[in-house]
């Protein structure tokens, strides 16, 4: 077995199919219409046995103008082509068309095949090779070798089988998500539903679940094929069947993905990097355009960002406003078409699958982020998460690794944690503005405005990390800015001195306080979170009065186990009318413990 994917390119009627039947015995074109018409309909896919013992997933591709979405999807995943150009006809519309495609989709690998050598004299040959040359002088296959072959002679065929052989295994990573574009679905007899195509990346066992997309809908895996052969793994670069159970034929097709649960989502506003071919025509505004990603097509705009038209040969940053939802990862691949007159526009990269809209007045800073994701900065994903940020999972499939500030079982950029701070800084400091004898605000309270996206764990996480750092004071359910203190009005101070004399002076009867002025309810607060007096029944009590009747309380433990109403109106010499308030205030305190009408030590 080899995880690597060949396929073919080139003009329509220009031997592709034959190249095929040549290299591996199979003829692909099998439908009626195919065979009565001598082209290519469908993709075809068929295993090559390489001169060195791998076995390599061969894609054949239709080559008519009309059928250039079919190309695309059997063109998504390839690691080389042969791009077959006849040398009776040489170099035409489709064979330009398809190499451009080619480049939009970053094959790495091209092989130029001539076809029908046998049809020519070596001098005709020979031109029709540069002009491969020349074709090929400005692709990114600028020294492809070039093979020419005949398949009724079988000239080079045996040459192109040692060039096929030369090629490395695919490159493609086996880390990351599982991802497979659908290019068939149907229904076995005595299985049910499979679906093949290449895998993009990542690594399925045989029994493992997946997520088909769009949708979403669960399945799991009981069988997988590579080359027609049973196998416990599908992984990157090989041709894949999965037998899958739990989802009806109805549900999936070309078009669809099979990932690992969880590894995309349906995205349908997209920012990527587009290259608009110079074979395209000025275009401005938002064009409506077709985007080929993967085996999928699906119709959109395309929006510049930062420029106002696109100039043949431009290489933009843009935004894919999508009709139908496009599951899809950063580094995808895509290409774009015009519906009417049908022709390949352009295509690129894709950097922003969870982006959202961006308005003009962003432009400006909007690409300055897109050229970072372009340069490789992933720290962009967490950074334009902003102020919902991204659980551990997300912050490690799109950034690489736990980067930013954890708050809670979430992460934040930097930006987002000022962003946070900066609102907690001036909630507080309107809290202390507004209530002015407050010794600092419900925790709660302070849980306003920006600070609502962060959820309550969150936010109390953050609020600990501010006061570790200083910026903040936290007492009890309370926080409060650090230089924060109550400061009393030379008439309040007066009030307090009054109130704390007649409440020690009281002792265990305690004052009975009237409220004459507007603070009062704020300052009886005040002073009872500072422990200075408390209120039992309606009543004030001195706070160092409370103490001693705690300690006196506590010294009665010593020898005794119980306290009755009577022993304790005889420790205090209060009545029945105020002692009671006083006992039920020391089991609030934990002082003691009311077991029947009496009392023992809490």
């Amino acid at each position: 077995m080899s995880d690597l994917v060949l396929g073919t390119a080139g003009h329509v009627d220009h031997g592709k199919t034959s190249l095929v039947r040549a290299l591996t015995g199979v003829d692909l074109d099998r439908l009626p219409e195919e065979r009565a018409r001598g082209i290519t309909i469908v993709l075809g896919f068929v295993p090559l046995v390489l001169p060195d013992g791998r076995v390599a997933g061969l894609v054949d591709v239709p080559g008519h103008e009309k059928l250039v979405r079919t190309m695309v999807s059997g063109a998504t995943g390839m690691d080389a082509v042969m791009l077959c150009v006849s040398a009776v006809e040489g170099v035409m519309p489709q064979t330009r068309e398809h190499l451009a495609v080619l480049r939009l989709l970053g094959v790495p690998r091209l092989i130029a095949v001539q076809t029908m050598a046998d049809l020519v004299d070596d001098e005709l040959l020979e031109l029709a090779a540069d002009e491969l040359r020349e074709l090929l002088a400005d692709s990114p296959w600028p020294d492809a070798p070039i093979v020419a072959t005949s398949t009724v002679s079988a000239r080079g065929i045996e040459s192109l089988r040692a060039v096929l052989g030369a090629l490395p295994t695919s490159a493609r990573g086996g880390g990351g998500p599982f991802r497979m574009p659908v290019d068939r679905a149907f229904v076995r007899r005595g299985f049910g539903t499979v679906v093949t195509g290449t895998v993009w990346g990542g690594r399925l066992q045989d029994g493992g679940e997946v997520e088909v997309y769009p949708g979403g809908q669960r399945a799991r895996v009981r069988g997988i094929q590579v080359h027609g052969r049973a196998v416990t793994a599908g992984t990157a670069g090989s041709r894949a069947a999965l037998n899958l159970t739990g989802i009806e034929i109805d549900d999936v097709g070309r078009g669809i993905w099979v990932t690992s649960p969880g590894a995309v989502e349906d995205s349908r506003v997209i920012d990527v990097t587009y290259d608009h071919l110079e074979s395209s025509p000025l275009l401005v505004g938002e064009p409506g355009v077709l985007v080929l990603h993967g085996t999928r097509e699906v119709s959109g705009r395309l929006y510049p960002i930062g420029v106002e038209g696109l100039e043949p040969g431009a290489s933009i940053r843009g935004q894919l406003h999508l009709g139908e939802p496009l599951p899809c990862l950063p580094g995808d691949r895509f290409v774009v078409r015009r519906a009417s007159p049908a022709a390949t526009l352009g295509g690129g990269v894709i950097l922003d699958p969870w982006t959202t809209v961006i308005r003009k007045r962003r432009h400006a800073e909007a690409v300055v982020e897109l050229d970072r994701l372009a340069g490789g900065d992933r720290l962009v994903y967490l950074e334009r998460a902003g102020t919902l940020g991204l659980t551990e999972g997300q912050c490690v499939s799109r950034c690489g690794a736990l980067v930013g500030t954890r708050l809670g079982e979430r992460r934040y950029a930097d930006a987002a944690v000022a962003a946070f701070r900066e609102a907690l800084r001036e909630g507080l400091a309107e809290r202390h503005a507004a209530e002015p004898l407050s010794p600092g605000v419900n925790r709660k309270v302070a849980w306003v405005g920006a600070l609502r996206a962060l959820d309550e764990r969150s936010f109390l996480s953050f609020l600990e990390r501010e006061a570790t750092e200083g910026r903040v004071r936290l007492d009890g359910g309370r926080v409060r800015l650090p230089d924060w203190q109550v400061s009393l009005t030379v008439e309040q101070a007066v009030w307090r001195a009054t109130v704390l004399a007649l409440a020690e002076a009281a002792g265990y009867d305690g004052a009975e306080i009237t409220a004459e002025r507007p603070d009062h309810e704020a300052l009886v607060f005040l002073l009872r979170d500072r422990g200075e007096i408390d209120v039992i029944a309606g009543r004030v009590y001195f706070g160092p009065v409370l103490a001693q009747l705690t300690e006196a309380v506590r010294g009665y433990f010593v020898d005794q186990r119980t306290l009755e109403p009577a022993s304790f109106k005889a420790l205090t010499g209060q009545s029945r009318r105020t002692a009671i308030p006083l006992l039920e205030w020391l089991d609030a305190h934990g002082v003691t413990r009311r077991v029947g009408d009496a009392r023992i030590k809490g």
